[in-house]
């Protein structure tokens, strides 16, 4: 059997796809599995054991770019795969699926900008307010596929592992030593935290707890750059160093992580680490932190969920206040300190 995934973006919506991948590989220990992604997420899936191949394109230009999609089409055409799953559900997404040219072309019915009429085969419409993990899976047991765990496998490569020990070693944090990752940046504006409370943050943990504090970011920014020079440097920058799966591993030897909602706040759910997570514009219940271990810091108002990228006043944001971040991961903490010294209570 031969499967095409079709989840083009973004970071978290593919890390949200891979307890399907893992239901579908499960049911189907020999079917060939190939992804289509674009570009940023598809650093999570190149080199997968549970993938055949991995398919690349580009997020932006893919269409004028006629030669390089003519050549992955004619790819996916050539493989003839016997079912093609559209996760995504954009146009896009739905232009791709008829040009692979699959037997079965499967997916949600009355879908987004009318992707659903490039399908075959369609299931009923699904609840927006279903997570995102929840609804994914929900493609996949049509399939036959597995669900009686929800498992989200990110391949770590021993290389990856001594890069992030050097990172930690070079900065003091040695095997065993608690330390916390924050992740301050999102591409929307409005899930953003002020500048000053997340500093305020960090020097409150840093100093009520003697925990050291490691910032994260896909890419060099002044907000990284302002939080960090409002801590005296001490916390510990890494913004833009570390690959995702590097990023993933690092977040899985942390004791939580504090994050807005971002990419890097659903990696860090899918390798298990405690999740303390801000939302202001967004549902939680869609796409927030997937797991029970995980805290959502949410203040309840009437403009909340917005779903808006652009507002004027971003009160959602501005109600979390620090100690409302300080005593969740203190919460996370204190766990983190009794699993590792056995009292009661450990998980």
């Amino acid at each position: 059997m031969k499967i095409l995934i079709i989840k083009l973006s973004s970071i978290g919506d593919v890390v949200h796809t891979l307890p399907a991948l893992y239901a579908l590989k499960s049911a189907y220990p020999y079917a060939k599995i190939d992804w289509l992604v674009e570009e940023e997420p598809g650093n999570i899936l190149i080199g997968h054991p549970l993938l055949n191949e991995v398919f690349v394109i580009k997020k932006r230009g893919w269409l004028r770019d006629f030669k390089r999609t003519y050549r992955i089409a004619k790819k996916l055409r050539a493989r003839s795969y016997d079912i093609v799953l559209d996760f995504q559900g954009l146009v896009k997404s739905g232009i791709w699926v008829l040009l692979s040219g699959g037997k079965r072309r499967v997916g949600f019915d009355k879908s987004r900008e009318l992707s659903w009429i490039f399908l075959n085969e369609r299931l009923p419409a699904y609840n927006p307010d279903t997570h995102a993990v929840d609804r994914y899976l929900v493609l996949a047991r049509y399939l036959g596929g597995k669900g009686d765990k929800v498992d989200f496998p990110i391949p770590i490569s021993e290389n990856e592992k001594k890069k992030v020990a050097g990172f930690l070693k070079a900065n003091d944090i040695w095997e065993g030593m608690p330390f916390v990752v924050i992740n301050p940046a999102a591409r929307w504006e409005t899930k953003l935290w002020e500048i000053k409370k997340f500093a305020d943050f960090c020097n409150g943990l840093m100093d009520r707890f003697s925990c050291k504090v490691v910032m994260v970011g896909a890419s060099y920014n002044e907000q990284n750059k302002d939080i960090a020079s409002l801590t005296n440097n001490r916390v510990i920058d890494l913004t833009g160093k570390t690959t995702l799966k590097e990023l993933a591993y690092l977040m899985r030897l942390s004791a939580a992580v504090i994050t807005v909602d971002s990419g890097p706040m659903h990696i860090a759910a899918a390798v298990n680490v405690p999740v303390v997570a801000l939302f202001g514009p967004t549902a939680p219940w869609r796409t927030g932190p997937y797991g029970e271990i995980h805290t959502v810091i949410r203040k309840e108002l009437p403009c909340s969920p917005c779903f808006s990228r652009v507002c004027e006043d971003t009160i959602c944001m501005e109600k979390i206040e620090v100690e409302d971040v300080l005593k969740a991961v203190e919460q996370k903490l204190q766990k983190a300190k009794e699993a590792v010294h056995g009292l009661p209570g450990a998980t």
